[in-house]
């Protein structure tokens, strides 16, 4: 069988289903793809992309951590380090002189500190040229929501009342996701005075955040909606809201 057709067996499927499948040996496997991967380094050109992406990445079902940089203009991955820390981090950028390091134009993550504390150790300007991702932006606000609606639905249901049974994802989607069949629902949810229905509106507001292209009118945008959220008496939205403002 080709080599080549392996590793394309290998990139889709596991090396212990690939050797059920072909018949050839584990170890045979990993040192194939071992011998693939090294291959594929030598030939690597050595830059380090202007647009630099930085995330985690679990294994081991969630007890261990690797780190990952990749190219957010290729969709590449650059580098694998192990651990989540910040040195795993500094292992990559130290590839680099500072002179090649100066190319960085944005260095996109979550606000996770080791990897602020590597990025501003090594990237010049580091101040201005991370960013901190939409996606973990909104995640936190949807584990406050959530909180939000663990707790609320677990003093409605000390009196009985189960309104907010079944409804999780109702708060997590985004408006525009919730499906036909549930909608119905949802409205006649909002129209109660609940506690989740306030949390939702606030995470749902936060996402015209990223239609503003003016620096001056989002940091407007900002200053308000952070005034609604650190007001509104509920304890996850607030320090969720903090912990964006502190960022």
């Amino acid at each position: 069988m080709p080599l080549s057709h392996l590793i394309d067996l290998a990139k889709e499927c596991s090396i212990q289903a690939v050797s059920r499948l072909t018949g050839v040996s584990w170890d045979r496997l990993w040192h194939l793809v071992d011998h693939s991967v090294d291959r594929g380094y030598s030939r690597k050109r050595h830059c380090i992309p202007r647009h630099l992406g930085v995330d985690e990445k679990a294994f081991a079902k969630g007890h261990a951590y690797e780190t990952l940089v990749y190219d957010n203009d290729k969709g590449t991955v650059e580098y694998v380090g192990d651990y989540r820390s910040q040195q795993s981090l500094e292992e990559y950028y130290r590839r680099f002189s500072v002179h090649e390091k100066e190319a960085v134009e944005s260095v996109t993550m979550d606000m996770w500190d080791p990897y602020i504390a590597a990025t501003k150790a090594h990237i010049p300007d580091a101040q201005d040229r991370i960013v901190f991702d939409r996606f973990h932006v909104m995640k936190i606000l949807n584990d406050a929501v959530d909180k939000v609606r663990r707790q609320e639905n677990k003093e409605l249901q000390e009196q009985k009342n189960e309104v907010l049974k079944g409804t999780r994802y109702l708060w997590l989607w985004s408006r525009e996701h919730i499906p036909l069949w549930r909608q119905p629902q949802f409205r006649e949810l909002q129209q109660l005075d609940l506690k989740i229905c306030r949390a939702w509106a606030i995470k749902e507001n936060l996402r015209h955040f990223w239609n503003y292209s003016s620096t001056t009118w989002a940091t407007k945008f900002f200053d308000k909606w952070y005034q609604w959220a650190s007001r509104c008496r509920l304890e996850p939205i607030v320090k969720a809201a903090k912990t964006i403002k502190r960022h």
